[in-house]
């Protein structure tokens, strides 16, 4: 009697061991072509992928739309939208753009970004503004710190092997413009770091959208911060 209920507690053990091992190698088969998809699409994908986050009233959205429209200029496909939500003064904002040499078919908010660009530095205290960006991709940040400073301060919140280019863009709209533009002047810097739009189609479409609004003299002060901004190391 004890061997019969001894030999169906061994099969039963037996039986459920062999569940939980399957169900282990699925899991583990489940993870390895999660990893492989993610790997596939983040180096193999067509489309180029910003985040600009800023505060409200900081022209983050102006500056995604002349990106946006130069690369439309250029004839290529483009996606450029803001997070949902209410915009007020001051508070933290995003703004989405999908540029590609093909037709863009999603419509989601960007998770894997291609390259993150801060306006506001104040930013980098309350936010992880790296996630999925790896040591292939870039952060640009409007700050008067090095990139080692900003890397210091990242790495309070999260690590990022990336690459990280600090412009003191409110510096050089101050010293050219003399009033603090760091959405126009860090057009310059995004197009040094990405190559994504050209610098000519992007100070095109800056006239595009200011020349008769600010007026020629402002217009071309803007232009300048532009190409200093391009220019720096």
């Amino acid at each position: 009697m004890h061997s019969k209920v001894a030999q169906k507690n061994n099969s039963y053990c037996e039986k459920r061991y062999k569940t939980q091992s399957y169900y282990n190698w699925v899991l583990l088969f489940n993870d390895i072509f999660i990893l492989w998809y993610t790997i596939i699409m983040k180096y193999h994908k067509d489309i180029f992928e910003i985040i600009f986050h800023a505060r409200g009233g900081q022209g983050a959205k102006t500056a995604a739309e002349i990106i946006a429209q130069a690369a439309v200029n250029e004839g290529k496909f483009v996606q450029a939208f803001p997070q949902f939500g209410p915009e007020r003064s001051g508070a933290p904002t995003k703004t989405f753009v999908r540029i590609s040499d093909h037709e863009i078919r999603t419509h989601e908010p960007i998770t894997d970004p291609d390259v993150v660009v801060v306006l506001d530095e104040t930013i980098l205290d309350s936010e992880i503004v790296t996630t999925n960006l790896d040591k292939n991709e870039a952060l640009v940040v409007a700050t008067k710190k090095t990139a080692l400073e900003i890397s210091q301060k990242l790495s309070v919140r999260a690590r990022f092997e990336g690459k990280i280019y600090p412009i003191d863009a409110n510096g050089i709209s101050m010293e050219i413009v003399g009033q603090p533009r760091p959405n126009t002047v860090i057009l310059g810097k995004f197009v040094q770091v990405t190559e994504i739009v050209s610098l000519e189609s992007v100070i095109s479409e800056f006239k595009k959208i200011f020349g008769t609004k600010i007026g020629k003299e402002a217009t071309d002060k803007n232009i300048l911060a532009i190409e200093k901004a391009y220019d720096t190391i």
